[in-house]
């Protein structure tokens, strides 16, 4: 295959690459607008998801798990510590650390959110069978794992200023 065919037009009709990247851009931009509906950004919704599933986490821990400079997750978690969706709490164990924790108001956002990622989930996923749904997740699953990224994290955290 020479050059010209490598860039062909219709060539990126199929190519795996294009296609995730295509297709994640619709999906991420579709999310975005569903979480600002209801007064998130998709960052803030990753948190509160982290914090249900593993309250009391660090913000160090946080921080690194999302990829985001300390200092940077510390404004990141103001806003919605703000918002009274989140709460800081000092380790028993270690003063200097805070831990979070979701309030009662950050579960109830809980609630709208895992509705929005519902309906994104199905809109996204509505020209499959359950099967081919199924089967599509499990190779993205291990699409992501080869690439080391991290389960449940999206890597965009790191590089986007507007969180």
């Amino acid at each position: 295959m020479d050059a010209k065919e490598d860039f062909a037009p219709q060539r990126a009709l199929t190519a795996v690459g294009f296609l995730l990247a295509q297709v994640g851009a619709y999906a991420a931009n579709r999310f975005a607008e569903r979480t600002a509906a209801i007064d998130l950004t998709p960052a803030q919704a990753g948190l509160l998801r982290l914090l249900i599933a593993q309250p009391g986490r660090s913000q160090r821990e946080l921080a690194d798990e999302l990829g985001m400079p300390p200092s940077r997750f510390v404004q990141f978690a103001d806003k919605l510590e703000e918002r009274e969706l989140i709460e800081r709490k000092r380790n028993p164990d270690d003063r200097r650390q805070h831990a979070l924790y979701l309030t009662a108001r950050g579960r109830a956002k809980l609630g709208e959110l895992a509705a929005v990622a519902r309906e994104s989930e199905q809109h996204l996923c509505r020209s499959l069978t359950p099967e081919e749904h199924a089967q599509l997740s499990e190779m993205l699953v291990r699409i992501a794992a080869d690439a080391g990224l991290t389960p449940g994290v999206h890597p965009g955290y790191k590089w986007n200023e507007s969180l």
